[in-house]
């Protein structure tokens, strides 16, 4: 059972998330309705038990969870593709299926304090994320692996440093990305 609140955008995505996990504490922001008032009490549950962000995986959405972020830096974070998120050309939580959002609760990620610099853009040359054909597609599964969501190589390249993934973790994901062995 998860004991932090989880912030998502509307109502709809709540009625996800509690469908795909049980009866959860859930907030939403109303999109850009994220209030002052709202940040405060975010701010407050962060301290008391933790907070969950889990926005679209849309421009609107990153805004919302950067927003969220610089407010509550120690808050959680855990990401959908937006292939996973999609139905009929619609992005958004709620149109998840209950085990892809259960798979993303299996990868919360924890900010660090301050920003690594464990990987460079030279990392994701060496391994085929950039300048390949095939790259967008490989990003993708490793960012559904990693539990970091799905963006273009700059924001793969920060979500790295920002959660603070290892090395290790980073090349072991890929080797099993690579031969298949993701779920």
């Amino acid at each position: 059972m998860i004991k932090e609140l989880i912030v998502v955008e509307g109502k709809n995505d709540a009625h996800a998330v509690r469908q795909a996990l049980g009866d959860v504490d859930i907030l939403w922001t109303e999109g850009f309705g994220l209030s002052k008032k709202k940040l405060d009490y975010i701010a407050e549950m962060a301290a008391r038990q933790g907070v969950i962000v889990f926005t679209d995986p849309d421009t609107v959405g990153e805004q919302i969870r950067n927003r969220i972020s610089k407010y509550v830096p120690q808050a959680k974070h855990t990401y959908l593709t937006r292939k996973a998120a999609t139905r009929q050309g619609d992005v958004g939580v709620e149109n998840a299926d209950p085990e892809e959002i259960r798979r993303a609760f299996a990868h919360i990620q924890q900010e660090q304090g301050e920003l690594s610099k464990t990987f460079t853009m030279e990392d994701l040359w060496s391994v085929g994320l950039v300048g390949s054909s095939g790259a967008g597609d490989f990003r993708l599964a490793l960012g559904k692996r990693l539990g970091i969501g799905d963006s273009n190589a700059k924001q793969f390249l920060h979500r790295l440093n920002r959660f603070g993934i290892s090395r290790e973790l980073f090349f072991q994901a890929v080797e099993e990305v690579k031969h298949g062995e993701c779920r």
